[in-house]
């Protein structure tokens, strides 16, 4: 496996940003209600965590060690102001339903650590694949929680009513609310955790 393809392979799994390194997880449970708004964050998250990796790489060397902080959360929030004004004018709705989660992406840990621990010290494209590899990393737990959540909690996936059309009402189905609340989307984490780390015998502790 070339070097580029470990950097963009690793988080989606094995270094998983939400199940492994367990970070973004506020922003997990509060936006996976519904699906749509689970996958415009996720794309929000990766466009973000992709484009600062790559500014911060190109000027890493210029960068005095005493103010990269500094330096790292003013190229995050310039590119979290961007992405929320494209989804206001493009998605206005879900970015209603988003509300302050997507300003919460300059400080979702995923982002500052992927600066921090990768862009700092690497080349540009390679924390551009470190970025989306994070993003997308995260992005497809968001997309698993919002789908089961919405689909067993509304009886809808992107708001076209699944249930209904296929006649589980008429059976006795009844959408089950507290799965659309957030200790279920905790548990749904949880259950995620506990199944890859059965499968995966490098992630189980002694």
């Amino acid at each position: 496996m070339s070097n580029f393809s470990k950097i963009f392979t690793t988080p989606l799994a094995k270094n998983n940003p939400i199940t492994v390194q367990v970070l973004g997880i506020c922003s997990c449970l509060a936006v996976t209600a519904q699906l749509k708004p689970a996958v415009v964050m996720a794309i929000s998250v990766t466009v973000v965590v992709a484009l600062s990796n790559l500014i911060i790489s190109c000027l890493r060397n210029t960068i005095p060690p005493r103010v990269r902080i500094i330096v790292q959360l003013v190229v995050v929030s310039t590119l979290v102001i961007l992405v929320n004004q494209v989804l206001q004018a493009f998605v206005y709705d879900v970015s209603k339903q988003l509300s302050v989660y997507v300003g919460l992406i300059i400080t979702n840990c995923i982002v500052m650590g992927r600066l921090e621990a990768f862009a700092m010290s690497r080349k540009p494209m390679e924390s551009v694949m470190d970025g989306i590899g994070n993003g997308l990393g995260y992005g497809i737990i968001l997309v698993i929680l919002g789908f089961v959540r919405e689909l067993f909690g509304s009886g809808t996936l992107w708001g076209y009513p699944v249930m209904e059309k296929l006649g589980m009402y008429k059976i006795g189905y009844e959408n089950n609310g507290l799965v659309i609340m957030a200790p279920m989307a905790l548990i749904l984490v949880g259950l995620i955790i506990w199944i890859q780390r059965t499968k995966d015998k490098e992630l189980q502790e002694d």
